[in-house]
This record gives C-alpha cells, structure tokens and sequence, in this order.
C-alpha cells in the first residue's frame, strides 16, 4: 500500500493517468487493518472507490461467523445459512466497560442485567436500551453527551427503535491499561489519548487491527421478517422514567439489524475511518419520493400518507414503553455535493450484494447497502478535510441530514469536539464520558 497522504501530495503534482480499478471486495474474515489505496489522478475524489472497497471488506468481515474463542473462524462463511452470529456482537458492549463506580472491567467479564430482566433472561441475552444514539431514556440522556441531541425514532408499527455502542479488544485494552474507564482515572491520566492504529502491509494485508466503535440500530420484527434481517433475541429494557412516568420494564424480542455505523482509527486515517450501512427496507431518497418510485413498504416510511410531514422529531412525552401513535416518516436526503459519493456505493453495493447471494441466494447480509465512507483528505488537519463533507445514517443521524455546515451529520467533525469526563481531548470518541 502507497501511504494515503503521500499518494494525495503526488496526485496533485502530476497530470491525471488512467483510473486504476480499486481493489476487489472478498469473502474474507479478516478486518482490513487500513484503506489499501489504488487510485492514480489527480482528483481526491478518484480514491472514493477504494474507501468503500475498504468498508465492504470491513462490513464482511465483522459480520463472518465467529469460532468458539469469539474470534472469526475462516472456515465458516458469511451467510451460508441465511443469517449467522458475527464477530462484532462479541465484543464489548460500552454499558459493561464503564461500570457503576468507577470498577475495573474485563472483556469476558459477566453482561450487566438490570433487575427488571433477570427473570426473563435466558441465554446471557443482550440488553438493548437507548433509544437514541446518546439517549439512554426519554428523560435521561448520557453524562456530557456528544452534540445533536435530538429525539429517538419510531418505526411503522409504532415501537422505538434501539441502540448499541461497542467496542472491539483493542479499543477495550487501550480503556482498561489506561484506566480510562473510570473518573478517578481519567482525571489521573496524562494525556492525549491515543487509540492504537490499524495496518497494513505492502500487498494490503492486515497488520494491526486498529481501536474500532459499532454503534448499531435495531427494530422489532415479527418472525416472518426473520428472513430478511440480520437479527437477534435480545431483551429490550426501559428504566424507570418519571416525566413521562412509568416504572423500569423489560422485555424479550426479537430484533432486526436496521443501521450499523463504523469508525476505525488507522495509520492513514488518525481522525478515523467512517463506514456507515443501512437495511435496503429502511427509507427511500429524495429522487425516489419526487419521482414516485416507492416500494410497497419500508421500516420508517409510509408510501401511502400524502400529508405526513418528513424527517420530524416525534412529539414528548417519549414513551417506549407503548405503541407510539406517532410513526416517523423518514426519507433520506441528499447529502453529497459531487456525484461520485453516490455513485461509488451504488457500484461497490452491487459488487458486494452480489457477492453475498453467490454464497446463497438467501443470505440477509445481501439486503443491506453501504451509504458512503468518510475520510480525512488531509490527515494533518484538525478535521482532516474530510470527503464527502457530510454523512448521515437515517436511523443513526436521521434528524440532522443535510449539508449545512456545523449542523448537518459530519462525523469527523462532530467526533472532534469529543471530550473525555475532563477537558482532554478523547480521539474522535465520545464513549469515555461514560465514566463514572
């Protein structure tokens, strides 16, 4: 691999050459430790291709099957039975690293079950609770948290959507031999913070895995939609709110995978590297509502409701605890100002679902699309410059889409305000604030 900023310096020094294919997306286990950067013009934008071969590969191979030591195991493939357990969702879920007074976590310590669900809890459950990105319940919203607060989503049938934030052992193991994971240690710690970075070798083969954050979206399907989704069965609780008042509950459900959002610190990328995807059912495009070309039905849009006001923020009280009457009405805007953002993930997403079917026709991995990938263009900006300006997830950025600066989704730019539980700068994440 060309190490990207010296690629990017040389490219605007030299006249355009032919455009190099970007690399191949494959069936592989293995977590691409950086971008590997083929590009050969002038233009920044002509890398756009290897930076979504780049989350392709990464987006297999978190969600290939794992061994029994949690790991990947090459020897299984991703979706040859339809759906499959992933790598990502063994590792460490934020609740169970920042614990209640500061203890020290470990990473295959016991899972954290709030006392409305012990008795319902079978087979060491996942525990599912925010209802927003940084919502953790309707009237409590997580210490310090990061900027654009702003209201959870609710899906056709009237139930809040879900949210996790985990981290993979790298990330856990620079938190715990830091002692970040507390308040006590934070305040003690000399600083900056310093993910460790991904990378790879000259033939694009992972070196390092670098620190990686999953923040993932979850509805409530019904077992025939089973066929469709990535899904789990996991138990879905509401702590005690007092405006609205309701007391703690907890209860089991089966759940589809709707939004996955994924932010890889690298060598060439310090400010990370953003990988966002979405189910193929969730909403439909400003071109697609303007030109009528709507599917029957998605999870967060009604085709059929002529007066339903787009991109609204439900109405408080926020209760998930019951069947909202208010159903959000989504539709994705446009957020791209140059066509190759668009363009480069519609080529790369039918590559990759075509790659995923020819495992099996069935694979649910198939029904889900890369919305773009950001990166810093110039790594030794503050920002880093990063293209496409804007990105957003529907159902993780989903009132703040758009392309006004400093308040539409930027991912590097809003990670940079990030702060740990002091004034320190905590490397493009907010999960240190969790601290207690």
């Amino acid at each position: 691999m060309r190490r990207l900023s010296i690629i990017i310096a040389a490219a605007l020094l030299v006249t355009a050459r032919p455009q190099t294919p970007p690399p191949p997306i494959v069936l592989s286990s293995s977590i691409p430790g950086d971008v590997n950067v083929t590009a050969q013009t002038v233009s920044i934008d002509a890398f756009q291709p290897d930076f979504d071969v780049y989350s392709w590969n990464t987006f297999i191979a978190q969600n290939w099957p794992p061994g029994p030591d949690d790991n990947d195991d090459p020897k299984q493939t991703i979706g040859k039975n339809g759906d499959n357990d992933t790598v990502w969702e063994h590792y460490r879920d934020v609740s169970n690293i920042f614990l209640p007074g500061g203890a020290r976590p470990t990473w295959n310590g016991p899972v954290i079950i709030p006392d409305a669900c012990k008795s319902i809890n079978k087979g060491n459950l996942e525990v599912v609770t925010q209802i927003g990105k940084n919502l953790l319940t309707p009237t409590v919203v997580s210490a310090m948290s990061q900027p654009f607060n702003t209201g959870p989503i609710i899906d056709q049938n009237g139930v809040f959507t879900r949210f996790q934030i985990i981290v993979n052992k790298t990330m856990f193991n620079y938190i715990q031999a830091n002692s970040l994971y507390s308040k006590a240690g934070q305040k003690a710690f000399t600083p900056p913070v310093n993910f460790t970075s991904g990378s790879i070798d000259n033939s694009g083969k992972t070196l390092v895995e670098g620190a990686i954050m999953v923040k993932t979206a979850w509805k409530v399907i019904a077992p025939a939609d089973k066929a469709r989704f990535h899904s789990e069965d996991v138990l879905v609780y509401s702590p005690a709110s007092v405006n609205p008042k309701y007391p703690a509950r907890c209860t089991m459900k089966t759940v589809g995978l709707v939004g996955m959002h994924i932010g890889h610190k690298t060598q060439s990328a310090p400010q990370w590297l953003w990988s966002t995807f979405e189910h193929v059912d969730n909403v439909p495009t400003e071109a697609d509502v303007k030109s009528g070309k709507l599917k029957a039905q998605y999870s967060y849009y009604n085709p059929k409701c002529k007066i339903c006001k787009v991109n609204m923020i439900p109405p408080k009280p926020w209760d998930p605890t019951k069947v909202s009457a208010f159903h959000s009405q989504i539709v994705r805007m446009n957020q791209f100002n140059l066509p190759i953002y668009a363009n480069s993930a519609a080529a790369r997403n039918a590559a990759a679902q075509q790659l995923l079917r020819s495992v099996n026709p069935k694979s649910v991995w198939a029904n889900y699309q890369l919305i773009s990938t950001m990166w810093p263009t110039d790594p030794k900006q503050p920002f880093g410059a990063p293209a496409p300006t804007f990105l957003a997830n529907t159902t993780l950025e989903t009132y703040i889409q758009g392309t006004v600066p400093n308040v539409s989704s930027n991912c590097i730019e809003c990670h940079n305000n990030a702060t740990m539980t002091v004034p320190v700068a905590s490397d493009f994440t907010y999960v240190l604030q969790r601290a207690q």
